[in-house]
């Protein structure tokens, strides 16, 4: 790693340069988060495309990023008394994420982490535990296994065999073997008519379709049931890979910035030319409305393709209607109820708490190297869905509330966008916001589809 930091150290030096004007590349993208990152990676070490990459903020990661402590105080307008008496420890020490979100380890983000070697630059530590809120106001460990299900204190004595026998189905099926089918068309039955057959109740059905195949509302129930297997399957291997016991989840040491850093440190081993704090102006069109270059201090850069997230073309963007909230909380303790685990995550599905979208808590500490030793962070995030005139804290007030006592509490509202057009007609390629799902999956959605616009074939993952 020392030998790869001084490569591009190398590489750095030797792009610096007093003018760009009139240098041509095969792909400019604006903004670094692990978006933007990924497609930069990806594009200059299997296609050899030269790409020139900018951001206007003066560090990696965009929404992305992860920052110190005293950040998040300047951030949000807070006094930093105590950030000068000590009592949360050295500032530096603190990596915190803007985007709180997790990595399936047999997820697509890690198969395009090791296909592209980025596994190199990066460390991981698994997370420790997934567990699902009841009603009843407790938490409960998410039965991944037919063994689990059996012996969870969340299900009754007969819904775990029904569960287990659930589970046990999921594990067998082959979409290419109608004997593992038990009846059921993967691509004509509903989830419903699935959790109908194997006699599931409600509680049940809840952790099976929002903490292990992860869907933020119950809209899946009415749709074709073969991505909700799918999506337990992911689940159950991503538990088995590196064992039972523990959860699907990994996340890499030092927060999630570090994650676009890595892939831009890839894309700057094959040439990409990295600029930071450099701002963008005059973006031009050809006469047939198609991209053609844009200007920044250097002059004037031209590229046939802009990829780009959605705060540098906010003309070009919509809104989907959907606001989030993510709140940041300190906590000087571990979080109750979870066998003391020095990392978790816990999902409160809707109907338990009486809303229409999820809410999410992924608790992190020393062990991650996010927090100086005896802190933690727990970071909540869920889809707001009444803003008018109301604390949106309110909203998550249950989440809250599992946390025990907070020793400081940061949070943000922010619409998500997704871009109007699919850049065919200027090759203006906008990425979507970042949800507030806890895991990548969405992303790397995201990712392949910019990907295949772009180049007009599937972004191939070995």
């Amino acid at each position: 790693k020392q030998n790869y930091n001084s490569i591009y150290k190398y590489i750095q030096e030797s792009k610096k340069m007093d003018s760009l004007d009139g240098e041509e590349f095969d792909v400019i993208i604006l903004g670094t988060g692990i978006t933007e990152c990924i497609l930069s990676g990806i594009l200059s070490s299997t296609q050899n495309k030269k790409i020139l990459h900018i951001d206007k903020q003066n560090y990696y990661g965009g929404d992305t990023a992860s920052i110190n402590l005293k950040q998040l105080f300047e951030r949000n307008d807070k006094p930093t008394e105590n950030l000068d008496n000590g009592k949360f420890g050295r500032a530096r020490d603190w990596n915190i994420d803007m985007i709180p979100k997790l990595l399936m380890s047999n997820g697509e983000l890690i198969n395009i982490l090791i296909s592209t070697k980025v596994t190199e630059y990066l460390e991981f530590k698994q997370i420790s535990g997934s567990y699902v809120y009841h009603k009843n106001g407790k938490i409960y460990k998410v039965p991944s296994t037919e063994y689990e299900a059996v012996t969870s204190s969340l299900l009754g004595l007969f819904e775990k065999n029904r569960v287990k026998n659930f589970l046990q189905w999921v594990s067998q099926y082959n979409f290419e073997n109608p004997k593992t089918h038990q009846g059921i068309n993967w691509e004509k039955n509903t989830m419903e008519e699935v959790y109908y057959k194997f006699g599931l109740g409600n509680s049940s059905q809840d952790f099976i379709g929002h903490a292990m195949a992860l869907y933020p509302t119950d809209d899946y129930i009415k749709e074709p049931c073969k991505e909700c297997i799918e999506r337990i399957i992911l689940y159950s291997q991503s538990v088995a890979k590196f064992g039972a016991g523990k959860s699907p989840y990994l996340y890499p040491l030092y927060g999630l910035g570090e994650l676009p850093q890595a892939f831009a440190r890839l894309s700057a081993l094959y040439g990409g030319i990295y600029m930071l704090n450099t701002p963008v102006s005059d973006i031009q069109y050809s006469e047939d409305g198609k991209f053609k270059s844009l200007t920044i201090p250097q002059g004037t850069v031209k590229a046939p393709i802009v990829i780009a997230d959605p705060s540098y073309f906010p003309e070009k963007v919509k809104s989907t209607g959907k606001k989030y909230i993510r709140c940041i909380c300190l906590l000087n303790h571990k979080i109750s109820s979870t066998d003391q685990r020095d990392s978790l995550q816990i999902i409160l599905p809707q109907n338990q708490i009486g809303r229409k979208n999820d809410i999410y808590i992924a608790a992190l500490g020393a062990e991650h190297f996010v927090t100086p030793k005896g802190w933690n962070l727990a970071i909540v995030s869920t889809i707001l869905e009444d803003t008018e005139g109301k604390n949106p804290l309110d909203e998550i007030k249950p989440a809250l509330a599992l946390l025990g006592e907070i020793e400081e509490t940061f949070y943000e509202v922010k619409e998500i966008l997704e871009p109007k057009e699919d850049g065919s007609k200027d090759n203006v390629f906008i990425s979507k916001s970042y949800d507030a799902m806890s895991h990548f999956e969405s992303m790397t959605e995201d990712v392949k589809d910019i990907y295949k616009r772009v180049m007009g074939e599937d972004l191939v993952i070995e």
